[in-house]
């Protein structure tokens, strides 16, 4: 418990870092918020995004991050939410924290060495072997020959990991492991996915239900949130290419309450546990990605930040007040804040480009976004979206996330699959089966 008490009414002054679609959602939430004061965003080319928050008048960059850091003093921002995974890995929490008069405040998002978490699957696979997590055994390699010649000897089917950030597409799941060999040479070698691939994480290939438990962590208290479902591949009954997620709902039917405590106990405490143990502290959103084995749930990965659809879902069940939330996470006094969802159920669909998630195209006009959202359930949430004229059009491969909620999952996919169906673009894709298997039989 905190030495004094919070006053949870105050206006906040609040600048949100992220342009995607978690942060529409964010955004969202925030706005929603009887705390508010004002709400700056670092980009409002997102025309969600801009429909709540002011534009930020000064450079966006690590090399500039001062720049952002004036801003805050210059604006009295209180609390800086840090959406994506890059700026976290590049250390912006550790800048942003500290105002020019030598005071600190509030960010939501881990510092830069608890963020390698997700920046680095090998210091992740080191902290989960200290503090005995359970996960799939693998080996961490630098030189693409030695990762081959561990490949060749496997029997059971691997999995291929870029070890640093890849933008959720630094994971290859091959059918066999043959297939996964050119694999090796075009992440370590031809650097497909950057500077990501410079270490590789080979891993035994896990099978089972995958589920994302994501828990509020201020540094001492943990909060699990209710748990969600992702759907990662491109194509319905889980077929093609990995993706950022095509869509996603909450909650997930998987996790019982028996369960969601074994996995609090063995993975998410002893995760926080060994990170302070190496004078790190985590505050903000420790995300697992779980596989739920016939040997019991086993670690796929962990990020540092809310996942994108799965932040979406959670959003539209988010019944208390986002800058409470945000913020008790943010300065350490979780245990004193009231965080609420609805017990209905949120279903998120994925509209992406044609050509996702290889060669998207863009500037495609999209039509019936207002015809969508005049059902109250749903949100349209913008992902690669952006405004040409009075005109909406496609700027990335994720184009929107059709939300709806319902009083079960069955009512919240009919509402986003309607909402779906009045929106159009050129060559647009979608996934038909979002939360299927879980409603089936209903």
């Amino acid at each position: 418990m905190s030495e004094t008490s919070k006053d949870w009414t105050s206006k906040v002054n609040v600048l949100l870092i992220g342009g995607g679609g978690r942060e529409h959602a964010l955004a969202l939430a925030i706005a929603r918020s009887s705390r508010l004061g004002t709400l700056y965003a670092t980009h409002t080319s997102n025309p969600g995004i801009a429909s709540v928050a002011k534009s930020v008048d000064v450079p966006v960059s690590t090399k500039e991050l001062y720049r952002l850091g004036q801003f805050c003093d210059a604006h009295d921002i209180d609390l800086v939410v840090i959406g994506p995974e890059d700026p976290l890995a590049e250390g912006w929490a550790d800048v942003l924290a500290k105002r020019v008069d030598g005071g600190t405040r509030a960010v939501f998002g881990p510092c830069k060495a608890a963020a390698q978490l997700e920046a680095d699957k090998a210091f992740a696979k080191q902290i989960m072997r200290a503090a005995s997590v359970p996960t799939g055994d693998a080996r961490i390699f630098t030189n693409p020959d030695n990762a081959e010649e561990y490949l060749k000897t496997r029997d059971e089917l691997q999995v291929l990991k870029a070890a640093g950030l890849a933008k959720g597409k630094g994971v290859i799941v091959p059918e066999t492991n043959e297939a996964g060999l050119p694999w090796i040479d075009r992440i370590m070698r031809q650097r497909v996915f950057g500077d990501a691939g410079s270490t590789m994480i080979i891993e035994e290939r896990l099978e089972g239900p995958e589920v994302s438990v994501l828990a509020l962590c201020d540094g001492h208290h943990l909060l699990v949130l209710p748990p969600c479902q992702d759907h990662k591949r491109l194509g319905e009954d889980d077929t093609g290419p990995n993706t950022g997620g095509m869509g996603a709902f909450c909650p997930s039917g998987s996790i019982d309450e028996a369960l969601m405590e074994e996995i609090e106990r063995d993975i998410l405490v002893p995760t926080v546990d060994a990170l302070r143990r190496s004078d790190i502290e985590f505050r903000g959103v420790l995300y697992a990605g779980i596989m739920l084995t016939p040997a019991g749930p086993k670690v796929l990965e962990f990020n540092v930040r809310f996942g994108d659809p799965e932040c979406q879902a959670l959003m539209a069940l988010l019944e208390s007040d986002a800058i409470t939330m945000l913020e008790a996470t943010a300065t350490g006094r979780l245990d004193e804040a009231e965080v609420r969802f609805g017990t209905g159920a949120a279903c998120c669909v994925v509209m992406a480009s044609e050509g996702y998630p290889d060669a998207p195209k863009t500037g495609r006009v999209i039509e019936g976004l207002r015809e969508a959202e005049q059902d109250p359930l749903v949100r349209v949430i913008h992902a690669g979206t952006t405004r040409e004229g009075d005109q909406v059009v496609t700027a990335g491969g994720r184009v929107l996330g059709v939300t709806a909620n319902g009083a079960d999952l069955m009512q919240a996919r009919l509402a986003a699959y309607a909402a779906c169906d009045k929106i159009s673009f050129e060559g647009a894709q979608l996934r038909r089966d979002i939360g299927q298997l879980a409603t089936a039989g209903n």
